[in-house]
């Protein structure tokens, strides 16, 4: 009962907030991609958690812990806080004042990204029993090298950035984009930090590395 009530009282404030950082700055409630990407957010939160809770609770757990522990990682969490405000706040008042135009193809095609994106994310979350929102090691934890953790090797984040680079693309902005760069940068010090940590507690890390030679995306990084 306490991992449903956290749960729920998560949810329920991670739907204000980005109720509020969305439709308070566009001055209205008659935002279509406002509404869009609600739909396309907590919709698939609302089942995987669900799931989760039914299936691997431990798991559901993890997700709710973000009290990060590392000072470098407190460091980019706080950045990426920042750039999903500003990121949202942008988007809803190029809404309001009609700065820039995204046309209704590209706005589909990012809905369907952002739906494949949690798809990956959902898969990495049945790959990896051990997967947490905060860098740490655990007690018996093993390398995983199969699935997508043989193709990247941080597989969440890749997901992570392919949803946040849809999501001003859904609210229709063109200048939200631009501000959610900085979350792929900082994904990038992020992966690089949990290396070190991972390298130096993890057995068999560093023979993954020589295996997986790319941490987000195949071919290039």
């Amino acid at each position: 009962m306490r991992l449903l009530l956290n749960g729920i009282i998560k949810f329920l404030c991670g739907f204000l907030l980005v109720s509020l950082l969305v439709f308070l700055p566009a001055g209205t409630l008659e935002y279509p991609g406002g509404w869009l990407f609600c739909a396309l957010l907590f919709v698939p939160v609302l089942i995987m958690g669900a799931v989760l809770y039914i299936k691997a609770p431990a798991l559901l757990e993890k997700r709710l812990d973000v009290k990060e522990k590392q000072t470098a990682q407190k460091g980019v969490v706080a950045l990426s806080g920042i750039g999903f405000i500003a990121g949202f706040v942008i988007s809803a008042l190029d809404f309001r004042f009609g700065w820039s135009h995204v046309p209704a193809w590209l706005t589909v095609v990012a809905s369907v990204l952002f739906i494949v994106s949690y798809a990956l994310y959902a898969e990495v979350m049945r790959e990896n029993a051990y997967l947490s929102r905060t860098v740490k090691v655990e007690e018996g934890q093993r390398v995983v090298s199969t699935g997508l953790y043989g193709i990247v090797r941080h597989p969440m984040y890749s997901a992570t950035i392919l949803m946040f680079m849809m999501i001003p693309l859904i609210l229709g902005s063109l200048w939200g984009l631009i501000v959610f760069l900085l979350y792929p940068a900082l994904m990038c010090v992020r992966a690089v930090n949990e290396e070190k940590l991972l390298t130096a507690e993890l057995e068999g890390y560093e023979e993954y590395k020589e295996k997986v030679k790319y941490r987000l995306i195949p071919f290039v990084w």
